[in-house]
C-alpha cells in the first residue's frame, strides 16, 4: 500500500466507499453498510484503482473493530456495483515491482471482507466484472438483482486473469467447471456476460431480488441469515476427478480456438487447475505472480488497446460527416430475397422499427426470402427474446413484391444481389426510377467499386457502400464506403441508420476489397500459393496457428465458399496483379464443384489434395507464416498509403470486429510491429512503441511469462527462417 503506487495513477477516478449504518429487521441488529459511488452516474462505472482500493480499506477500518454491529454490507451506486480494475492506469505501469504491488494490494484490501469477526453481505445491485465481482466473492454471502445486464469475469479476455481472488474463490464456491465457464468459455466468447439469473443459477449469489425493492429486499432476507431462520445451503464442490475433467476440458477448448497464442488463458487455467488443492493464501499469491507477469506483458497492452478501439473509436468513427446531416429514414426497401437480403430485411425491421419491403424476380424467391425472415422471427419468439406482440409488429413489418415500385416512399435502398457489376448497375437504375432523389442507395458489395456502380445514375451523390458481414446478426462491422460522389448527406445517414442498427462503422474510401476482404484475401493467396508451389494442405492450414484466428484460413474459405473467395482474388488481381495472383488450382477447385477442401468429416477431400498436387517447392509452417506476415505487412502499408482508412487503429478496428482477430493481439499491426515484421518489410512501425506494447524502456522480465512455456510451434515466428 505504498505511496509510489497511488503515485502511478494521476488520472484515478476515485470509488469512494462510504459507509452508514442500518437498522435491519427482525430484531436482526445494526448493519454496517459500505456503498461503492465514483461521483458519477452510470455511464461512468465504479473502479478500483489505488486510491479506490485505499478508501475501501479504510471503510473496513471503520467497521473492524466495532462490537456493535452484526453483519457488513456492500453495495453499489444505481445500476452499477464495480466492474473491475482501473485500466486505464495500466500504460503508466512501466516496473514488474509496481505491477506486483497493485496485485498485493487488491488482495490486501478485498480478503478483509472474508476476514471480519462479522459476516458480510455483498448486494450486487448492478453491473459487475471483473474486480467488482471479486469483491462479492470475498464477502460470506451474496444477492443479485434480477436486472443485473452483465456480470462477468472478462480479465482472460483482455490479457490478465481474475487475480484478486476469482481464480481461487470462484471454482471453490461452484466447483470448477461451472467456474471455467465465467472464468474462460466467456471470455473465449467474444467475452460473453451473464445475466443476473444466469449468476444466480450458477451460484454466484445465494439469493435473487427484483430491483424495484431490491436492497430492501436484501436487507430483510440478511436479517433472517443473522437470525438464522434462513439457512443458506450450497452445493458441495468435487475436488476429485470432476474437477480435473473440467480443467482438461476447458485446456482443449483453450487450445483448439487459440492453439496456444494467448498466454492469458493458458495462466488462468493453471490457476484454477492448482486452486483445487492450495490454501487461500497459496492461491492468492499465485495470483499475485500471475498478474505481475501479465500485466507486464505486450497481451496485455495489445487486448487494451483492442478494448480501447471498439469502446471508444468505433463509438466516434474518423471521417464521418456531422449527424445532423443525416436524413430520416421512414421505409427501407431490400433488393433481392436470398440468405443474405432475409437477414438484412430482418435486421433493419428489429433495429428501425420500420417497413423493409424485399423484392425479387419471381414469387417463389420473394415467399422464401420473406418466409425466411418470418421464420427467425419464430425462433425469437421461441427463445423469449421477443414478446408475441413484437413479434407480430415485426413479421408485419416486412413484406415483399415483385415490383420494384414498391420502393416509393423509401428513403433507403439495400441492394443484395448477385456479385456482378452490370447486375448491380441495372438493378440500381431500376431503383432509381421510382423513389425520391434524396433517397440513399445501399450496396452490400464485398469488392466491387462503388463509384462504378453509381456512374450511369442521375444522382451518383446518393450511392453509398454498405458492407455487413456474415452472419449478419453477429459480427458488428460494418464498413461505410464513400464513393468519388458520395455527398455528405448520404454518407451521414449511412452512419446514423448503422449507429440505429447497433453496428460499429468504419468509414473506408472506394478501393477493391475495401479493408476486410483485402486483407484476408492477401493472406488466403499467400497460404494458397505455398500450397500450389507443393506445401501440403495441413502444413500451410496449421502456420496461421499462432495468430489465433477464430478458423483456420482453409476452414474460413469453406465456410465463406471456395467461389465467392476466388471472386473476390479475381477482383484484386485485376487491381494489383503483382500482389495478388490467381491459382489456377483453386481455380479448378470451383470448377469441380467442390465446397472446401475438408469432407463432411473435416477429412481432407482426396480429390482437392489431387488437384493442388504437383508443387515441387514444398515450405515449412514457419516459412509458410513469415511470408503470409510480410505480405500483409506491406499490404497494410499500401492501405494506409493509398487512404483506404485513416489510421492503422482504423485497420485493427476492423479486423476485430469483421474477422474476429483476437484481442490479446491487439489486431494485426501491434502483432506486426511485436514480431519485427513492419520494421523489416517497411522500415518502421505501424504504431509507437508503447502502444499497444510494453513501452521501450519497460523493466520487466520476460522469463516469466506465459509465453516461454509454450510448444515451440506457437512461438512468434523465426522472420530468418526463409
Amino acid at each position: 500500500m505504498s505511496a509510489d503506487i497511488t503515485g502511478l495513477f494521476d488520472g484515478e477516478v476515485v470509488t469512494h466507499a462510504r459507509v452508514r449504518d442500518v437498522t435491519l429487521p427482525y430484531g436482526a441488529g445494526t448493519l454496517a453498510l459500505i456503498t461503492l459511488d465514483n461521483g458519477h452516474d452510470h455511464t461512468k462505472p465504479n473502479t478500483f484503482g489505488p486510491r479506490g482500493l485505499l478508501e475501501l480499506n479504510e471503510a473496513i477500518d471503520q467497521v473492524a473493530g466495532r462490537d456493535d454491529i452484526a453483519a457488513v454490507g456492500v453495495t453499489g451506486k444505481p445500476f452499477i456495483f464495480a466492474v473491475g480494475a482501473d485500466l486505464k492506469g495500466v500504460p503508466l505501469i512501466g516496473t514488474r515491482e509496481d505491477a506486483l504491488a497493485i496485485a498485493k494490494l487488491g488482495h490486501d484490501v478485498f480478503r478483509r471482507l472474508g476476514e471480519l469477526h462479522v459476516p458480510t453481505f455483498a448486494y450486487v445491485n448492478g453491473a459487475a466484472m471483473g474486480g467488482g465481482v471479486e469483491v462479492a466473492l470475498h464477502c460470506t454471502y451474496r444477492t443479485i438483482s434480477s436486472s443485473v445486464p452483465a456480470l462477468s469475469l472478462p480479465e482472460a479476455f483482455l490479457g490478465l486473469v481474475p487475480g484478486w481472488g476469482g481464480t481461487y474463490l470462484l471454482p471453490n464456491l461452484i466447483g470448477a467447471e461451472k467456474a471455467l465457464k465465467v472464468i474462460i468459455e466467456n471470455p473465449l466468447a467474444q467475452n460473453r456476460q451473464l445475466k443476473g439469473p444466469q449468476a444466480y443459477e450458477l451460484g454466484i449469489a445465494d439469493a435473487m431480488f427484483d430491483a424495484a425493492d431490491f436492497l430492501e429486499e436484501s436487507l430483510a432476507w440478511t436479517a433472517r441469515v443473522l437470525n438464522g431462520d434462513v439457512t443458506v445451503e450450497r452445493a458441495p464442490v468435487d475436488k476429485g476427478k470432476a474437477w480435473d475433467d473440467a480443467v482438461a476440458a476447458a485446456r482443449w477448448n483453450v487450445d483448439g480456438k487459440l492453439h496456444g497464442a494467448a498466454p492469458s488463458y493458458v495462466r488462468a487455467l493453471d490457476l484454477v487447475a492448482a486452486a483445487k488443492d492450495r490454501t487461500r493464501d497459496e492461491g492468492f499469491a499465485a495470483e499475485d505472480e500471475a498478474l505481475a507477469d501479465l500485466i507486464m506483458s505486450d497481451e496485455l497492452r495489445a487486448g487494451l488497446y483492442a478494448f480501447d478501439l471498439t469502446q471508444k473509436r468505433a463509438k466516434r468513427p474518423a471521417g464521418a460527416p456531422d449527424k445532423s446531416l443525416a436524413r430520416p429514414v421512414t421505409k427501407v426497401g431490400v433488393v433481392g430475397a436470398g440468405l443474405m437480403a432475409g437477414q438484412l430485411a430482418l435486421l433493419f425491421a428489429r433495429r428501425l422499427e420500420v417497413p423493409v419491403v424485399m423484392t425479387d424476380l419471381d414469387q417463389e424467391r420473394l415467399d422464401k426470402g420473406v418466409g425466411h425472415a418470418h421464420a427467425e422471427i419464430d425462433k425469437l419468439l421461441a427463445k423469449g427474446r421477443v414478446s408475441a406482440d413484437k413479434a407480430a409488429r415485426l413479421k408485419a413489418l416486412i413484406t415483399g413484391s415483385l415490383s420494384k415500385d414498391a420502393f416509393a416512399g423509401a428513403d433507403f435502398v439495400i441492394e443484395a444481389v448477385f456479385e456482378e457489376m452490370s447486375v448491380k448497375q441495372k438493378v440500381f437504375a431500376e431503383v432509381e426510377a421510382v423513389v425520391s432523389d434524396e433517397c440513399v442507395l445501399a450496396t452490400n458489395t464485398s469488392s466491387l467499386s462503388v463509384t462504378e456502380m453509381a456512374s450511369g445514375l442521375r444522382h451518383p451523390e446518393r450511392v453509398v457502400g454498405f458492407h455487413f458481414f456474415n452472419p449478419v446478426a453477429v459480427l458488428p462491422l460494418l464498413e461505410i464506403v464513400r464513393g468519388e460522389k458520395t455527398d455528405d448527406a448520404a454518407l451521414a445517414t449511412a452512419f446514423a441508420v448503422g449507429k440505429q442498427l447497433k453496428k460499429s462503422c468504419v468509414l473506408v474510401k472506394d478501393a477493391p476489397a475495401f479493408v476486410v476482404n483485402r486483407i484476408l484475401v492477401r493472406l488466403l493467396a499467400e497460404i494458397v500459393k505455398a500450397v500450389d508451389e507443393g506445401t501440403p494442405i495441413e502444413t500451410a492450414e496449421r502456420a496461421a496457428a499462432p495468430l489465433g484466428l477464430p478458423m483456420p484460413p482453409f476452414v474460413l474459405m469453406g465456410l465463406v465458399g471456395p467461389a465467392i473467395a476466388l471472386h473476390v482474388n479475381e477482383t484484386l488481381h485485376a487491381a494489383f496483379p503483382d500482389r495478388f495472383p490467381l491459382s489456377a488450382n483453386l481455380a479448378e477447385m470451383v470448377a469441380a464443384g467442390k465446397t472446401g477442401v475438408y469432407r463432411p468429416d473435416l477429412t481432407l477431400d482426396p480429390e482437392v489434395v489431387e488437384i493442388f498436387s504437383g508443387g515441387d517447392a514444398p515450405s515449412t509452417e514457419a516459412q509458410v507464416l513469415a511470408r503470409a506476415l510480410r505480405a500483409l505487412a506491406e499490404e497494410i502499408r499500401i492501405m494506409l498509403d493509398e487512404g483506404v482508412v485513416a489510421a492503422p487503429q482504423d485497420i485493427d478496428l476492423c479486423m476485430i470486429l469483421g474477422a474476429g482477430w483476437p484481442f490479446h493481439l491487439g489486431g494485426i499491426t501491434p502483432y506486426l510491429d511485436r514480431t519485427g515484421v513492419s520494421e523489416e518489410v517497411n522500415g518502421a512501425r505501424f504504431l509507437e512503441p508503447g502502444v499497444a506494447s510494453l513501452p521501450a524502456d519497460a523493466s520487466a522480465p520476460r522469463g516469466k511469462t506465459a509465453r516461454g512455456r509454450l510448444p515451440a510451434r506457437h512461438s512468434e515466428p523465426d522472420l530468418t527462417d526463409t
